[in-house]
């Protein structure tokens, strides 16, 4: 169902009620449903709390069916923990007592050491949007292997992808880096050369990746983050992030009121234009058209953090199918096809600073043929059509889980942009940090591990979002939805 603006409008950010015709003819039904051609939002109908004892006994209880069903990925992570920090490559991977470990992958499954096949709706949070081992990007691969593996000189493979991602993004130039931190990272440096100025806007709750000014306030403890209409930057141990302000997502007076007081020091504002660093934050409706013209206004880059939307959005991206564009767009993950390759970009005038070298960018693995490849296959194989296909999957299974969560009245609801969705729990929508952090965590962890346990595995935490690949199907989908009824009715007894 497609809604007005005017409608949205009036919805966006509420629980308000509103009539939705059935595909039954002259069948009507009450809901409370957000949908546009750009996002979706359903809340329920109404709700019940949830008995909290019971869920307390049902975390102890599927911890201890993890661990007496995961006993090779204990043996496996006592090995690891000897040589690596953590037992993992990257501390988001790591949850107590262990995690899981995996030692193979294929389409939209994963294999861990313990012999059990895992329906894999984490997907690499966008990189595996092809699925994993997809017979294109593994063709593609292993031509430029037998080509050549780096060249460190200008090639045509690394101007076909430049060009493609031009074409498809709508950017004049690119340039390529290795991962998402170092895009965002050198989409502010060019930015604050391009300026002048060296102070740069980020959101509260907003994570852009490791370098020092995006650990700022990416997931504050509210002790210390100060006022919610006025946030205090929250600088973590060891980071030095160089003049800084934060604001809250959705709040375009809180954005003007900084931009009228400092916008003589600031360069850039860096934003995902759909926060997914908290399970989905959506954007309210006239919120990006009005950073854009805040931006313009005070003559600050915006900067659109696409690491983590990119095609997951929709063939063109995030700010394409929002309808709003930015000065710069940082692009990883979904570009690749699981292969390691980011960029960063945007309007010509701003990338001249890398020209005349005002913004030095260099980088030894810059632009190498196997990226370029994973570049290739995702231009080849991620049409319209492809990814509207997952985003209809996607579609009917965010309908089938607010059906569920209707029916047992749980204090939940569902988002969804392009191919990805989450179960938030909370009975209003979330609409930035602090309302994130109002949300029901024991619930979500005890759903991740219920899932975890019955072979669907999603990202460890409980701010992240279930991603439909091209490799997932009607099948796999209706296992998602499944699950979630039988979670459902355990919650309630």
């Amino acid at each position: 169902m497609t809604v007005s603006k005017t409608v949205v409008k009036k919805l966006i950010g509420s629980s308000a009620v509103f009539r939705q015709k059935s595909k039954v003819p002259g069948a009507l039904i009450m809901t409370n449903t957000v949908e546009t051609t750009k996002t979706f939002r359903r809340t329920a109908k109404s709700t019940k709390p949830i008995d909290k004892a019971r869920v307390a006994s049902l975390i102890e209880s599927e911890w201890k069916k993890f661990t007496s069903q995961t006993k090779a990925s204990g043996i496996e992570f006592e090995r690891a923990v000897k040589t690596l920090p953590l037992g993992v490559v990257s501390s988001f991977q790591h949850w107590d007592p262990y995690p899981i470990s995996i030692e193979s992958a294929k389409g939209a499954w994963m294999k861990d050491v313990d012999g059990r096949d895992l329906l894999d709706l984490s997907m690499g949070f966008g990189a595996m949007l092809a699925g994993h081992l997809n017979p294109v990007v593994v063709a593609e691969a292993k031509s430029a292997l037998e080509t050549g593996m780096l060249f460190v000189t200008p090639s045509p493979i690394s101007t076909d992808a430049a060009e493609r991602l031009c074409r498809r993004f709508g950017l004049d130039q690119v340039r390529f880096t290795n991962s998402g931190t170092e895009a965002t990272m050198y989409a502010v440096r060019t930015a604050k050369a391009y300026t002048g100025k060296d102070a740069i806007v980020k959101v509260e709750g907003g994570y852009h990746g490791s370098y020092d000014p995006f650990t700022v306030s990416a997931k504050p403890a509210l002790s210390e983050a100060g006022p919610a209409e006025n946030p205090t930057p929250v600088i973590p141990l060891g980071s030095t992030p160089g003049p800084i302000f934060v604001v809250p997502f959705n709040d375009l007076p809180a954005l003007e009121r900084r931009f009228a007081s400092d916008a003589e020091k600031i360069a850039c504002f860096i934003v995902e234009p759909v926060l997914e660093n908290l399970a989905i934050v959506l954007p309210d409706e006239g919120y990006l058209e009005g950073v854009r013209e805040l931006c313009d206004k005070y003559k600050i880059v915006l900067i659109f953090d696409e690491v983590k939307t990119g095609l997951t959005a929709g063939h063109r991206g995030a700010a394409h199918r929002l309808g709003v564009t930015p000065d710069m767009v940082c692009l990883a993950k979904s570009i690749g096809g699981g292969i390691p390759v980011a960029a960063f970009g945007g309007k010509k005038a701003i990338m001249d600073a890398v020209t005349d070298n005002r913004m030095a960018h260099f980088g030894t693995f810059n632009g190498n043929p196997l990226a370029m490849a994973g570049v290739r296959a995702i231009d080849m194989i991620c049409t319209d059509e492809t990814l509207g296909e997952a985003e209809r999957l996607n579609l009917a299974a965010l309908n089938e889980i607010a059906d569920i969560i209707d029916q047992y009245e749980l204090p939940a609801h569902v988002v969804g942009f392009g191919i990805k969705g989450c179960i938030t729990w909370s009975i209003d929508p979330v609409r930035n940090y602090r309302d994130y952090k109002a949300t029901d965590f024991e619930v979500a962890e005890l759903s991740w591990l219920w899932s975890l346990n019955r072979g669907i595995i999603t990202p460890p935490g409980l701010d992240e979002q279930w991603l439909v690949s091209l490799a997932h199907t009607k099948r796999e989908m209706d296992i998602l939805v499944e699950d979630f009824r039988e979670f459902a009715a355990a919650l309630r007894g």
